[in-house]
């Protein structure tokens, strides 16, 4: 009877593990798909988040030789050291939020260092010298190479393991990579066809699940992709950028053939231009199964994707997050309204598809290095990189959207989309199916 109670048990945590929609799965369920890059703690908890996007880069997070600070840690027969400065960092976001039930998404990213030692033991070896934003694919083919990857990721997942929430927080979402099907600026790994680029990736996706979730079995894992859709980014050729659709069906057909597993889809729904918010225009994104790019005006192409039988997980649409996406504020009159309703329609779009947990936007605050894009819920400071000056007229949207006030401050929003109630912006999204909705 003991050993009959004691496999129970095991079937249990592990159908937890992998079926999102279980009742047992202690997975929060908040109720807001409200989410944020975070860059002030408290101002995004004052905007009442459920959701936060956190980088980490996994390259620094490995101790420099010379440091004598740094934190051991034992994994796979060794011990590892990681850099004092970088957890303290995380702790400092990561509990605050998580104590306020805010799901936290980390964005595992591997940036070059100019470090030789750390660079090439964690990053892939046919990166060149120069990638073109420093963010590059991990090394996980080699053993050297992976061993120290999967320490850093269980470092993290051991850390912020919900039996220690009360002390330094919860990660229930861990984001590998970003961005993978342009990976020639994101996943840089040189030139690259389709498959190589699945062939390096789903080994990284898998090793992230299996050690996150060794410490939380409800723990989610997810891909990273961009809105191009059949498309790819028009400023690479087919060795640097690959359309989503198909990379996905390619890294689906890769890790069924390997032993399927619960991974989920991290998706970036940027409009068609990002220097153009009204993305209800977007003549690229009809809701059109064949079309170049999703972005929050046709997202239900997506839902319709992950529900067909070759896409399925124990009989179960992946889940997904919005985890990146923004709305940029262009000059004149008009650029902060229109910047305000593109975040109002975004947030009426998303409601209607229950696949989507969460809209996570991009940026907190303008950045300086974001090639001209003012995409923050604050303008920056004049002369600074990110340091917050005026709220814009976007953060008012964004704070009350959820909320009791949600008609009243969306509601200059309908005459800019030319509609007389949110009940008829499936119509003007131009959704097949709007009668319906």
């Amino acid at each position: 009877m003991v050993c009959f109670r004691l496999l129970l048990c095991v079937l249990l945590v592990a159908s937890c593990a992998t079926a999102p929609t279980d009742p047992c799965d202690p997975y929060p369920q908040p109720a807001t798909k409200k989410g944020l890059q975070v860059q002030m703690v408290d101002d995004a908890l004052e905007l009442g988040i459920a959701h936060a996007g956190l980088n980490v880069d996994l390259v620094r997070l490995h101790a420099a030789s010379e440091d004598a600070n740094a934190i051991q840690f034992a994994h796979g027969w060794r011990e590892w050291r990681f850099d004092a400065a970088q957890t303290a960092q995380l702790d400092a976001q990561i509990g605050p939020l998580s104590r306020r039930g805010v799901v936290v998404s980390l964005i595992l990213l591997h940036i070059r260092s100019g470090d030789r030692a750390r660079d090439g033991l964690l990053l892939h070896p046919r990166r060149t010298d120069a990638p073109p934003n420093g963010i590059c694919a991990p090394d996980v083919a080699s053993g050297e190479g992976r061993a120290a990857n999967a320490a850093a990721v269980a470092f993290l997942a051991s850390r912020y393991a919900p039996s220690r929430k009360g002390v330094r927080g919860t990660v229930w979402n861990w984001i590998c990579g970003n961005e993978v099907n342009s990976h020639w600026w994101w996943f840089h790994m040189g030139r690259a066809s389709v498959d190589e680029v699945v062939d390096a990736y789903q080994p990284f996706v898998r090793l992230v699940h299996e050690e996150t979730t060794t410490h939380n079995a409800a723990a989610r894992t997810f891909v990273s992709l961009e809105h191009h859709w059949t498309l790819r980014y028009a400023a690479g050729d087919e060795s640097q950028a690959f359309a989503a659709r198909d990379f996905l069906l390619r890294f689906a057909a890769r890790a069924r053939s390997r032993g399927d597993f619960a991974w989920h889809v991290a998706f970036h729904p940027y409009p068609e231009n990002l220097f153009e918010c009204r993305f209800w225009n977007d003549a690229t994104a009809p809701d059109d199964d064949g079309a170049g790019r999703v972005t929050f005006k046709n997202l239900p192409v997506l839902a319709r994707f992950l529900a067909q039988d070759a896409l399925l997980h124990a009989g179960r649409s992946r889940r997904v997050i919005l985890s990146e996406q923004g709305f940029h504020r262009r000059d004149g009159d008009n650029g902060e309204r229109d910047q305000a309703a593109a975040f109002a329609a975004a947030w009426r779009a998303v409601a209607l598809e229950p696949v989507v947990d969460a809209l996570i936007l991009h940026r907190h605050v303008d950045h300086a290095h974001e090639g001209g894009l003012r995409l923050g819920l604050w303008a920056r400071v004049d002369g600074s990189v990110c340091d917050p000056g005026k709220p814009t007229a976007m953060r008012r949207v964004f704070a009350a959207c959820d909320g009791p006030r949600a008609d009243e401050e969306s509601q200059f929003a309908l005459a800019v989309l030319g509609i007389e109630s949110w009940s008829e912006l499936p119509r003007r999204l131009g959704h097949r199916d709007a009668s319906l909705r």
